[in-house]
């Protein structure tokens, strides 16, 4: 539409055919800012170069399988590839996606889609790699940092002057949590340029439905059930998780622990089940897009996150938009999420024994999900969003 900013979204964390839950955060917010009008997108989403698609080379083949463009829930992607070099790559990382991706700006820009600003996510080595697309084609650029690429990247040097460098060719640099801001302003990131959008829940998406149909719908026996969601990673926590539901089981012995996801930690989360004897009672569900998530938090007691760094995990207003409380971790934005002890706890210091207690506690206090559902719903997008459209169109009328 006439007067709408036109925006290219740049970010290696963006899903695909081949990865449709991979950066799933990411296409989320632009879509809900799409939703709300006054913007038209063109996403390039850079991918690895893999030479074979062969499954037996993991998740390395996706990058083969990846499309070079496609339209992926409604929105134009083009995935142009970069090369990762070993030993040398981290270093690199940011100038070879630069590199691999300026073609696919220049055909954007060639069928019709000039635009006036680039919105990139995740500052290593994506907003580096964007400040120079910016750079070339001397647009506006805006830089999201989502959480570890500011909490734990920056400890290497080179890729902390980069990014220092990328966020003073940046318009504006976004964090999803004051946490995350915070935590720019002590890698001496441009104070003055420092915006906190938090990241929204889709009430619609995420509603509760009845505990007993949810379990019956997904072959559930056993309670409490005791709920995790998310990269089987180990910093992530599924270990404390682990731990801290064989010392609740000594209390609740049907109790039941569903991890929901995949990745490096699986084979070593099985082995220490089994060690502590609780293997009977803890089922890896696997991978579960987005869209189908509803009813494993509905069926839950609680939800657990015992992650060592965050950002904004969006995991906990999901489930609390379902009307389960949530037991997580105080570290970065998460205590920003779980504001009300009507909702959840935290735990600090992490530990086995805390989350342990603290989900027993929970149990105990039996809280009122309706009232969980409706502090979920104040976490909406359309205050986000709007905030968005403001900055954009602020920096466009600025350049």
């Amino acid at each position: 539409m006439a007067g709408d900013v036109r925006i290219l979204l740049f970010s290696s964390l963006y899903p695909s055919s081949a990865r449709p839950l991979h950066g799933i955060f990411v296409e989320t917010r632009l879509r809900e800012l799409l939703r709300h009008g006054g913007v038209q997108a063109r996403v390039v989403a850079p991918v690895p170069w893999f030479w074979s698609s062969d499954r037996r080379h993991g998740r390395r083949a996706d990058f083969a399988r990846t499309p070079p463009r496609e339209t992926h829930n409604g929105i134009d992607v083009r995935h142009p590839r970069y090369l990762t070099l070993p030993k040398v790559g981290m270093t690199l990382a940011p100038f070879l996606m630069a590199l691999g991706a300026r073609a696919a700006l220049r055909d954007v820009q060639r069928e019709g889609h000039d635009f006036d600003l680039i919105d990139a996510h995740y500052y290593y080595p994506d907003g580096v790699a964007a400040a120079l697309l910016a750079w070339w084609f001397n647009k506006p650029l805006v830089v999201t940092a989502r959480g570890t690429d500011v909490n734990l990247i920056p400890n290497h040097r080179l890729p902390r002057l980069l990014i220092q460098w990328a966020s003073r060719r940046a318009a504006a640099s976004i964090g999803v949590s004051a946490a995350l801001v915070e935590r720019m302003r002590q890698l001496r990131l441009d104070g003055g340029r420092l915006h906190v959008m938090r990241n929204g829940v889709d009430a619609q998406r995420f509603q509760p439905l009845p505990m007993a149909r949810a379990r019956a719908e997904l072959g559930l026996s056993g309670a409490p059930v005791i709920l995790s969601v998310g990269n089987l990673q180990e910093y992530k926590g599924q270990r404390l998780v682990v731990e801290a539901f064989a010392r609740l089981l000594q209390r609740h012995p049907q109790a039941l622990l569903l991890l929901v996801g995949d990745g490096p930690d699986r084979e070593h989360l099985g082995q220490m089940a089994a060690r502590l004897g609780v293997a009977e009672r803890v089922r890896f569900v696997g991978t579960v897009p987005n869209a189908e998530l509803a009813p494993w938090y509905s069926a839950a007691d609680v939800l657990v996150l015992g992650s060592s760094r965050e950002g904004w995990p969006n995991v906990l207003l999901e489930a609390m938009a379902c009307g389960t409380p949530v037991v997580a971790s105080a570290v970065g934005g998460i205590p920003e999420v779980v504001a009300s002890d009507a909702v959840g706890r935290l735990v600090n210091p992490r530990s086995a024994e805390g989350f342990e207690a603290a989900i027993e506690d929970l149990l105990q206090a039996r809280l009122d999900r309706a009232e969980v559902r409706r502090y979920a719903e104040g976490f909406g997008w359309d205050r986000t969003s709007e905030q968005q459209l403001q900055l954009f169109n602020t920096l466009v009328a600025a350049a």
